[in-house]
Parts: C-alpha cells; structure tokens; sequence
C-alpha cells in the first residue's frame, strides 16, 4: 500500500512540470487526494463494508471535485490533472501508468447490471472532457483526445478523436504520453479536405469537356 502510495505521488512529478516539492504536492493537489481517498475507500468495498466506502467517496467528492465509484479498480501510477468534475464508475477498470485530465467521464450507457464500464489498459492517456462509455476496452498506448466521445472498443496503439469517437491507427507503434491537444488528427476534416480535392478535379475535368464541345462547334 505504502509503495502504491509512493508511485501515486512520483507519477506526478513525471508528468507535470509545475510540481515543485512534496510537500506541496501532497498538501495542495486534489488528483492525489482523490486518489489516495479512492484507495482506502475502496479496502473497504472490497470487505463489503460498501457504506464506509461510499461515505468516504463522497466527502473525496465534496473536498475534490473528484466522484470515483469506490468499486472502481485503479492500477499503479495513475494520474490526475486538473481533476475538477471528473466522473469513474463502479465496475470500471484501470490499469498502471493511465493519465486523465478535467472531465472526464468513465460511465455506462444505462441501467444494464454487471460490468457496465469501461476497461482501460495500461498507458492510456485520456485527454480534457472525453467520455468513455460502456463495457468497453480501451487498448494499450492508446490516446482518447479532448471532447471525444467515445462509444466502441479501441485498438493498442490508437488515437481516438471526435463525436463519435473516430479511431486513427498509429501503425502497432508504441504511443508517446504526451500529448498535444493541439496536433490531433481529425478525420472529419480529412475527409472534407478529400472531398475539395475531388470536387476540383471534377471541374477541371467539366472545363476541358466544355473547351472540346466548344472546339466541334466551331468546326
């Protein structure tokens, strides 16, 4: 418990470069509280004192703005940035190394019983405001940008962006954890793009057609 603890405060210095001191980390950052408050409550859950459990959930939220599911799993090193309104359900899966961001949201899709939540492998960076729902698997190395919603299995080694969440296979190689909200492929434009392209060889082409009919014309 105590080296999960330990882990919990040195992920954070990996990954966010305004930390400066461990006492101010662990004083001031509301990620870790929540996440050390999701640790003991979920000791208790798992010994079916599911009222203790739940209590301790949500002073963490009140204190937070973090509400985690005390049945919720939560592997080594995980982190959170900026945590305020963060939302992960009960029987949601999370494996090490995972970094979640302001908003987002691990949920269900209804009242359907049994695993209801989404299963996050290892390395998973899942960036500002996305939405991850369901029973579904989010593969290894794997990116969900910000403001996805994200409603079907994704592959290791994937960026999902957009609403739907749209998959962009980064080819089986391994994904770096940073992640730049500002360079995130968006399909959607893509295709857009795709279609200006086509629609001006099609004018090109309707032009010489024109000049032709206008030479037998003249003919």
């Amino acid at each position: 418990m105590f080296k999960m603890f330990k882990e919990d405060l040195e992920v954070i210095f990996d990954q966010d470069p305004a930390a400066r001191s461990y006492l101010e980390v662990i004083l001031t950052y509301a990620g870790l509280h929540a996440i050390w408050s999701h640790r003991l409550a979920h000791a208790f859950y798992k010994r079916k004192f599911f009222f203790i459990a739940r209590a301790i959930s949500q002073i963490s939220r009140f204190f937070t703005g973090v509400e985690i599911h005390p049945g919720a799993q939560i592997g080594n090193r995980f982190f959170i940035d900026h945590g305020m309104g963060i939302v992960i359900g009960e029987t949601c899966e999370i494996g090490n190394n995972v970094s979640v961001f302001q908003g987002v949201t691990l949920g269900g899709t209804g009242k359907e019983k049994g695993k209801r939540h989404p299963t996050i492998k290892d390395n998973v960076l899942i960036a500002t405001g996305a939405k991850v729902l369901g029973s579904i698997e989010v593969g290894e190395n794997s990116k969900i940008g910000a403001g996805s919603v994200v409603l079907k299995e994704v592959p290791p080694n994937s960026t999902v962006v957009g609403i739907p969440g749209k998959v962009v296979i980064q080819d089986g190689v391994r994904i770096n954890k940073d992640l730049n909200h500002t360079d995130l492929p968006d399909p959607i434009a893509d295709r857009i793009i795709e279609l200006e392209k086509e629609l001006l060889e099609m004018k090109a082409e309707l032009n010489v057609l024109k000049e032709e009919r206008s030479k037998e014309y003249d003919y």
